[in-house]
């Protein structure tokens, strides 16, 4: 029998509860700041997004948390992304995304970010707007009576440091 579990996904037998461990283990990596960072950035994401599915990939160069409608990565509309110095909210269908404030950065066919310098950024309107309209733009909507849930899909075997070098 399926239940909720208290990440948001739908638990089935012990998958969710390893999945959640898993990630806990890739955000310990980084220092706590960003991992404090990272964890009140996942809180918000949740709130905003239930019924999403969260993919995470353990990259080579960072950690990145998908929101995504189904399973499928293409459909993805949102991640948050850590890196040793800090964590950006990315806008995975965002290059024709209106973005009249600014706020925007990158200049890729397909993806735009902003860079969080705290998880109350995710509340400031003029991000607000934008994130409300990547998913009015989305090719599918996250449905918030969804059966998402958290899904680790790739761990690289070489990374970059999770933590800044010393100089």
């Amino acid at each position: 029998m399926a239940k909720r579990s208290a990440g948001g996904g739908v638990e089935i037998g012990s998958v969710q509860i390893e999945a959640e461990h898993q990630l806990n283990g890739f955000l310990a990596k980084f220092t706590p700041e960003i991992e404090k960072q990272a964890r009140a950035c996942l809180k918000k994401m949740r709130a905003r997004l239930p019924g999403a599915f969260e993919l995470v990939y353990d990259n080579y160069n960072a950690l990145a948390i998908g929101f995504s409608p189904s399973e499928k990565p293409l459909e993805g509309i949102f991640s948050i992304v850590l890196y040793p110095r800090w964590v950006s909210l990315f806008f995975l269908q965002g290059a024709k995304l209106a973005d009249p404030q600014k706020v925007l950065k990158g200049n890729g066919s397909v993806v735009r970010h902003i860079v969080l310098t705290a998880a109350t950024d995710l509340d400031r309107p003029e991000i607000r707007d934008l994130m409300d309209r990547a998913r009015m733009d989305a090719k599918k909507d996250i449905n918030p009576k969804g059966g998402g849930r958290l899904i680790v899909k790739s761990v690289a075997a070489k990374q970059r440091p999770r933590r800044p070098l010393k100089a």
